[in-house]
């Protein structure tokens, strides 16, 4: 039982964190930019520099974990995080904002999916299905946190509502931190067992044997280029949908659906139970994207096809975000998980942070129908990537770690 409430508050957290921290930038950056006289590219520029600083960060941070468990970046990470929150409701110049979401950057490394799959993996025994449950109530964090957060903007206007959002960040996520986390293992069972075997035979670290597998950069690639189709679609959907002419009550709809999808997702998963595993999940999961690319090629200003292309990608998107928490034991073993999950947030931190602004340059060069043709060779590539890597099992994989 004991494992469950963890499970349960450490989702409550997500829930909080994803919320605040990642899904504010969408709601405080129109009335910022209005307040201001700010570009649209000044602005997105901080959030790309965050989540490159984010990727750089997750190794540091999950090797850290990995060592010492997660309450010192988890707690710190929320507790600094809503500082950083209140502090960007100061600033005045684009500067100041930059060096906010730099250090944002890293307290997205330290609180974010990956450290929490971490905690779940060394201390709960089914956890699989606390990843599972993880995952089901941060999904939930847009539809709670963007209506949340424009309310207190129209109420207060957007500097009050950063103060508010930071408040929450820190009071809620901080203490449920400082809470649970205390007492709570870096490793599971196996992974002390694993690494004692290696340290026994003068084996090489985790992240050194990981990288060594062609199976580390398989998935690599694969979370590069699905993040990378991932984010331009998101960024670009809205403009992409008015440059067809479809009406605005359908592009609200379509928005709408994808984050419903990606909870459905998660929750077939959750339904299947211990009949899944990472490696079947990410090749179906993974399979869907450039199926849901070609639905919006295909789409024109059908309402239709354009629903079914919001159900397949926010499906896709619901179900890899399981496989992120799950895959690397499966692939590569119980030893280091946090410190190669870290390693794999690079390359998708890096395509989130990128994306956008590459679909932007080849959009002003052939429009939106070459930006999908490009993502959809991506997306294509990442999914036969993926496949390749999980097609045979590493020797040294465990079911936990």
């Amino acid at each position: 039982m004991a494992e469950w409430r963890l499970v349960g508050w450490l989702s409550v957290g997500q829930l909080v964190v994803w919320g605040a921290l990642y899904y504010g930038f969408a709601v405080i950056v129109a009335p910022m930019e209005a307040d201001l006289g700010w570009s649209k590219t000044e602005t997105n520029g901080a959030l790309t520099l965050g989540l490159l600083v984010a990727g750089v960060a997750a190794l540091p941070v999950g090797q850290w974990i990995d060592r010492r468990g997660a309450f010192w970046p988890m707690t710190l990470g929320s507790l600094v995080g809503g500082a950083l929150l209140v502090a960007w409701a100061f600033v005045t110049e684009p500067w100041q904002l930059y060096a906010v979401w730099a250090l944002l950057g890293v307290t997205l490394a330290a609180t974010l999916y990956e450290p929490a799959f971490a905690v779940i993996a060394a201390n709960v025994g089914e956890w699989k299905r606390g990843i599972l449950y993880l995952t089901f109530v941060g999904g939930l964090a847009s539809t709670a946190f963007i209506p949340l957060g424009q309310w207190l903007v129209e109420l207060w206007g957007w500097r009050a509502a950063l103060i508010v959002l930071g408040i929450i960040v820190a009071a809620v996520a901080g203490g449920i931190h400082v809470a649970v986390l205390p007492g709570t293992r870096a490793k599971g069972e196996a992974a002390r067992a694993a690494e004692a075997a290696a340290a026994a035979e003068g084996g090489r670290s985790a992240l050194r044997e990981a990288t060594g597998r062609p199976a580390f950069w398989g998935i690599a690639i694969a979370y590069f280029g699905f993040n990378f189709a991932g984010a331009a679609v998101v960024f670009h959907l809205i403009p992409l949908l008015g440059e067809r002419a479809v009406d605005a009550g359908t592009v609200v709809a379509v928005w709408a659906t994808i984050g419903p999808m990606q909870v459905a997702g998660r929750v077939v998963l959750m339904a299947l139970g211990a009949r899944i595993d990472a490696r079947s999940t990410g090749r179906v999961a993974i399979a869907m994207l450039p199926v849901s690319v070609l639905l919006l090629a295909f789409a024109g200003a059908s309402a239709p096809l354009l629903f079914a292309f919001a159900i397949v990608y926010g499906a896709s998107n619901g179900m890899m975000t399981i496989v992120r928490g799950t895959i690397v034991p499966e692939l590569m073993g119980p030893r280091g998980y946090a410190t190669i999950n870290g390693a794999l947030a690079f390359p998708a931190n890096t395509a989130r942070a990128v994306a956008p602004v590459v679909a932007a340059l080849i959009w002003e060069a052939g429009g939106y129908a070459a930006v999908l043709w490009v993502l959809f060779c991506v997306c294509s590539f990442a999914a036969i990537a993926f496949w390749t890597a999980s097609m045979r099992r590493s020797s040294a994989a465990n079911r936990t770690p």
